[in-house]
């Protein structure tokens, strides 16, 4: 079931959500862009490993990610399509999106707020013609999206990521909302589905196109994506289960730590960012309720909201010591179902099975 976006074919229906610092960079976008999905990059603090980033963490960055999405390019060899995923909230969002342009991914996705600019910020490499996308959590999200980049660049998102209560990392959701879906009581994602398709509709038939919508956020399998397609969905993301792969970047501890969480060992965790996320319940996370997490010693200003002198811990230290299998000082990001991942398999298994569980679910 392709899918076309901005003129490019997209072969299987599959989105892989972009999960940083450093958990899919251009070895997981590659492989996923390779069995013919979308594979995507985050660009969040990406340049974590390279050699002089404590020195030029946002040179470090920006040249870093200009050479993982040419790889991750080279290993998807034309099957499947690229993209990234940039933060509205980090201070090098633009930086990020020019430098990924400019280096020929084939999409932008952002989200972590609502990304107003987008279409101007994608305006300024005009040698690109990558897709844009925003993330959203309602239809009233996707309307002001749309009316604003309708309004002001006469423009409209290629696709759009549905994300739902029960995803992992940072959320368009009240804590509140996030622990009941938790808990079991989410909004129905098949509710959402179809505000959003209701908000875009005035805007595809304006256009005279299509806005594919893909949902995210606690989707199981194949079969609950089938659902979704039938239901008016392009198709899905998929986040959490793309960590228990081998070609996913993060070290092998952090995947272990994935492959032995219970449910009970997911918590919704109030973020530097602003917005609350979900997350293992690291010792890190345990320090910080229990209020004895030290206080912020250096401070790479990554974010545009975060106040070091306030935060009760620096977030891109945390993610860096999970991308690096560190259990004591890590924010181990997952989504709602990670307690029912228990085995460690390749990104081909991973799209094999999901597409076969798509096209024979009743």
């Amino acid at each position: 079931m392709a899918v076309t976006i901005r003129g490019k074919t997209l072969p299987l229906p599959i989105l892989q959500g972009g999960m940083g610092v450093g958990i899919s960079l251009d070895r997981l976008a590659g492989a996923v862009a390779a069995a013919g999905g979308m594979g995507t990059i985050s660009t969040a603090v990406c340049g974590f490993r390279e050699p002089d980033f404590a020195s030029d963490p946002k040179g470090a960055n920006l040249r870093a990610l200009a050479a993982q999405v040419q790889r991750a390019k080279e290993l998807a060899r034309g099957a499947g399509l690229v993209a990234i995923n940039a933060m509205v909230a980090t201070t090098q969002y633009a930086d990020s999106i020019r430098t990924a342009l400019r280096a020929g991914v084939d999409a932008v996705v952002c989200g972590a707020g609502l990304p107003k600019d987008l279409p101007g910020i994608a305006a300024q490499v005009p040698e690109s013609d990558a897709a844009i996308a925003p993330i959203v959590s309602s239809g009233r999200a996707a309307t002001l999206i749309c009316r604003l980049w309708d309004k002001h660049y006469q423009r409209i998102p290629d696709f759009v990521v549905l994300e739902g209560p029960l995803a992992g990392g940072h959320l368009g959701f009240s804590k509140e909302e996030a622990q009941q879906a938790q808990d079991g009581h989410p909004r129905p994602l098949l509710e959402l589905l179809q505000e959003v398709l209701t908000a875009l509709e005035p805007f595809r038939q304006k256009y005279g196109r299509d806005i594919p919508v893909f949902v995210a956020g606690g989707i199981k399998n194949g079969a609950e994506m089938r659902r979704y397609t039938d239901a008016g969905a392009a198709g899905a993301q998929f986040a959490t289960r793309f960590i228990a792969t081998q070609e996913c970047d993060a070290d092998e501890g952090y995947k272990q730590a994935l492959l032995h969480a219970n449910p009970e060992d997911i918590t919704i965790v109030q973020s530097p960012v602003g917005m609350p996320g979900r997350a293992l319940h690291s010792p890190l996370i345990q320090r910080v309720e229990a209020g004895t997490q030290p206080p912020v010693d250096r401070c790479i200003r990554c974010l545009s909201a975060c106040d070091p002198k306030t935060a009760p811990y620096c977030i891109s230290k945390a993610l860096m010591a999970a991308a690096r299998g560190d259990w004591e000082n890590g924010l181990f990001f997952c989504g709602a179902g990670a307690g029912e991942i228990n085995t460690l398999s390749t990104v081909q298994e991973q799209m094999d099975q999901i597409m076969n569980e798509w096209r024979t679910a009743p």
